[in-house]
């Protein structure tokens, strides 16, 4: 039976207009309230109880390197905790796979209440622990409300009665059940929303979980931990873990883990399905990897495009977030005949863009996440120089307080440079000519990953070759190529960009489920 909420028509949450005086001084309010909340440490949670361990990690303000966010245990001293979460996870999937779907998807509708009501709080731990600019925490926020309320919903459909063929003589029916206990692994980019997305879903398909969020997002996840709590969700239905790669490990591996959701980088998400395709001794399933990796995303525009439109996309979606998005625009490939005309309007609006610290309103771009990043980025410019690229924009960092990189445009990359095939997660931006249309999707489709692009053209055949032509699981025509909605866009990429999960689409509760079908003769 579907609850009232369930009935009610999906609808994405709205974004905060923080133009208006009102919702900009609830913002500052949340900052200052967080402020005041930095450096408290936070235990891990198994099967209801908090639990402490002598040896810790600090989690950083990246945009200001001595302010610690919140102190954790380090769960890599002692994994026989990973082993003590995974066996209370799989007790209490026991009964968790037998709670009603609408009494699972209502624990969903109620978090989502809650950090509706709390938009600002959590969207001010992201500007501290991540440095997101507001604009960028709330959309994260926003998403994080959307999945708990589309997912939810979705549980109640998958849980109707299936259509199926009738014969006579026999009552059939398919019936979806969950698969026991998941390793959710999500990223430190989307710390709320996808860590959300990834667990709740486990959790609203009758799975129950072991969560360990990135040791560089932590705070945001333990923060999440507080609603599970105050929503009364059963002790041992979500787990919680802290520690680095070591503690992962001993989750994937593990031979009660019934499957894995992962977000991350490439060479992690392989390392995830290379070790769970291995039985463990005492398995008794093939383990389920749900993997959503990393992308070299183009945008392409044509000889005939909007260039205006075409230049703030790309400003968008190459520095939105510090560039820090799976989805983000990393290579411009532009017809040679409007490149020039393009760039002057692509490096203009760069300009303008304000680096500071994302506490501020008119930030548009603050800090990447630590100092790898950091020396990784500005290496990878070294590089796209060396190999002939010409800095338009940028091109420089600054880490004396916080890693600091300033929003980088690079010109003359040649097709197959490094910096146009590997994915620098980062503000810089490689600019290749094209010949012409058609040369431009070679270049585009010339890559290992496949998850989001985008084209702009006013030519209607050039669109209909992209549908057909441009391999990516999210392509978007004449808008940027980031910024996916729930139920609206459902997420997920080819190739080396995972599994195309589809998230925040109807078919992604299917992961975490599996068929059953039951015939009576009658």
């Amino acid at each position: 039976m579907q609850t009232q909420r369930g009935l009610d028509e999906f609808k994405n949450e709205p974004f905060v207009d923080y133009t208006n005086e009102e919702n900009a001084a609830a913002m500052r309010a949340a900052i200052e309230k967080v402020r005041s909340e930095l450096g408290r440490e936070y235990s891990n949670i198994v099967n209801g109880k908090k639990i402490t361990l002598e040896s810790k990690f600090q989690s950083f303000n990246p945009a200001n390197k001595a302010e610690v966010v919140g102190v954790f245990s380090e769960v890599d001293t002692d994994t026989t905790l990973v082993d003590q979460a995974i066996d209370t996870a799989t007790d209490a999937f026991k009964l968790w796979r037998n709670v009603p779907p609408a009494e699972r998807a209502e624990f969903l509708f109620r978090m989502a209440d809650i950090i509706r009501q709390r938009k600002h709080e959590f969207s001010a731990w992201m500007v501290f622990e991540i440095a997101k600019t507001w604009v960028e925490a709330d959309g994260e926020t926003a998403e994080a409300i959307d999945f708990l309320e589309y997912y939810g919903r979705e549980m109640l459909r998958w849980s109707e009665r299936q259509p199926i063929i009738k014969v006579n003589g026999e009552d059939n029916r398919l019936e979806y059940i969950p698969l026991g206990v998941a390793a959710v692994i999500p990223p430190w980019n989307f710390p709320l929303a996808i860590m959300a997305g990834m667990t709740m879903a486990a959790v609203v398909a009758g799975n129950t979980v072991v969560l360990k969020p990135s040791s560089d997002s932590p705070t945001i996840a333990a923060k999440f931990m507080e609603i599970v709590e105050e929503v009364g969700l059963p002790p041992g239905v979500v787990n919680f873990l802290t520690g680095s790669a070591k503690t992962g490990e001993a989750m994937v591996t593990h031979p009660k883990t019934r499957f894995i959701s992962f977000t991350g980088s490439k060479g992690v998400g392989l390392h995830i399905n290379e070790v769970a395709a291995k039985a463990q001794d005492g398995q008794i399933w093939i383990k389920r990897v749900v993997a959503e990796m990393g992308g070299k995303d183009a945008i392409v525009v044509a000889d005939d495009a909007d260039l205006d439109s075409a230049a703030s996309g790309i400003v968008s979606a190459a520095f939105g977030f510090q560039g820090q998005k799976c989805s983000a625009c990393s290579r411009l490939i532009v017809d040679e005949k409007v490149h020039d005309e393009l760039m002057e309007k692509v490096v203009a609006l760069t300009k303008t863009l304000k680096v500071g610290l994302p506490t501020e309103g008119d930030t548009n771009v603050a800090a990447v996440i630590n100092k790898r990043s950091f020396d990784q980025t500005l290496d990878y410019v070294r590089k796209g120089i060396d190999e002939g690229g010409v800095v338009l924009a940028g091109g420089k960092g600054d880490d004396s307080k916080g890693f600091y990189i300033e929003p980088t445009i690079i010109a003359n990359v040649q097709a197959g440079a490094t910096i146009e095939q590997e994915e620098i997660f980062a503000p810089v931006l490689a600019v290749i000519k094209a010949r012409d249309f058609d040369h431009a999707l070679e270049i585009a489709n010339d890559t290992e990953f496949g998850l989001t692009g985008s084209v702009f053209s006013t030519d209607q055949g050039n669109l209909e070759k992209a549908r057909r032509e441009f391999h990516v699981g999210n392509l978007y025509l004449n808008r940027k190529c980031t910024g996916a909605l729930v139920g609206v866009h459902p997420f997920g990429g080819f190739n080396m960009s995972g599994t195309d999960s589809k998230a925040g689409g109807r078919e992604y509760l299917l992961q975490f489920m599996q068929g059953k079908m039951v015939s009576q003769k009658v």
